[in-house]
């Protein structure tokens, strides 16, 4: 269905207003109780519930001291500002991430800042961490979890959700560790785990974070304030996939050092290297990271460095151009103890997520 009719329509719009246009749909048809049957219809709620509850299945994951009803999340910047969880949770996937989050509300880049490369399967955005804030993103997670806190065994309560934090744009690095902390105090009592995003293209100089002594400064102290919380929070770390085999083992040594939980590998990339999209049109187009089939391979790769290089220390979570069901398996035996979906999500709709879970399922 989404392919043949829902993808034709979405795809006449602008990326942004297409996704705009669905996240509202879903939003005003939970609210109804004939459009919410549609959906358990649609989305077959019985035969997930199913999948994901049976005694012999091999989906269910306890990894970061959670439990996840299974390995397929959806990435950060999908849903930022955690609007559709309720939606999410029943077409089946076992965690998503919000975010990236800031402190203080911002709109983000200038539009248009998201496009598509069809030729490539592909994705251009400069979103810029356009986001609701930290304090009214944190109350809609508290009332999702509020309503659903009854029904121990519906799709909902299973839910895991993970927060994505940034800095604001105009918070300057050497003070980027205080938004980091408002962000994770803002959202410690409605999320289960957390991302530190210090690898977005698209916030000037974010990703200068990522060099060894301004990231062990950072995620150390974030660590210090988390272990003295009642109920400490799993962080993880989002990294670049442009990193140099040098920078990933500083990274590496980062995060052992600090003991926190992992790392989510990758973001996007700033590379434009062998794509079919011609060279005028990317020109065009301008900066941006790119997500898609171009980082299947890249992404998988440095999985399996990571893997190699911190000798099964850490939790690692693949993400980047996964498009098929091959692809999460192939990042599964790379070496992620789970995967997350987006750009492939955007071209093949839910469809895509069921997919993954039956080969996962019967691998």
């Amino acid at each position: 269905m989404y392919k043949y009719f829902i993808k034709p329509i979405l795809f006449c719009f602008a990326p942004e207003t297409s996704h705009k246009i669905v996240l509202n749909i879903w939003k005003i048809s939970f609210r109804f109780l004939v459009l919410k049957w549609f959906w358990n219809i649609f989305f077959n709620e019985k035969k997930i519930k199913n999948l994901n509850q049976s005694p012999n299945h091999n989906l269910h994951k306890n990894i970061l001291g959670l439990s996840f009803p299974n390995p397929v999340g959806l990435g950060a910047g999908f849903d930022k500002n955690a609007e559709m969880l309720e939606g999410f949770a029943q077409m089946g996937f076992g965690f998503v991430e919000i975010g990236t989050v800031t402190p203080r509300p911002q709109a983000g880049n200038p539009t248009p800042r998201l496009f598509r490369l069809t030729q490539d399967t592909a994705l251009i955005n400069r979103m810029g961490f356009n986001n609701d804030g930290a304090e009214i993103i944190a109350q809609r997670i508290a009332d999702f979890k509020e309503k659903f806190k009854e029904k121990p065994n519906s799709l909902q309560n299973k839910l895991i959700i993970g927060g994505n934090i940034g800095k604001n744009k105009d918070t300057p690095n050497e003070n980027a560790l205080d938004d980091y902390l408002l962000c994770y105090n803002a959202l410690h009592k409605v999320v289960d785990y957390f991302v530190v995003n210090v690898s977005s293209p698209n916030t000037p100089n974010l990703r200068a974070l990522q060099d060894k002594e301004p990231l062990l400064h950072l995620l150390q102290n974030l660590q210090n304030h988390n272990q003295k919380q009642p109920i400490p929070r799993q962080i993880l770390l989002k990294i670049a996939p442009d990193l140099s085999q040098e920078q990933l083992d500083d990274v590496v040594d980062v995060v052992l050092q600090t003991q926190i939980a992992g790392i989510i590998a990758t973001n996007t990339t700033l590379s434009r290297q062998n794509l079919q999209t011609s060279t005028e049109k990317l020109e065009k187009i301008g900066m941006g990271g790119l997500s898609g089939k171009p980082l299947t391979q890249k992404s998988t790769e440095i999985i399996t460095y990571l893997k190699q290089k911190s000798q099964n220390k850490f939790v690692i979570i693949g993400v980047g151009g996964i498009m098929e069901a091959k692809d999460a398996l192939d990042k599964l035996k790379a070496g992620a103890d789970l995967v997350q979906i987006y750009t492939g999500f955007a071209y093949k709709g839910v469809g895509l997520l069921h997919e993954i879970l039956k080969k996962i399922k019967n691998s």
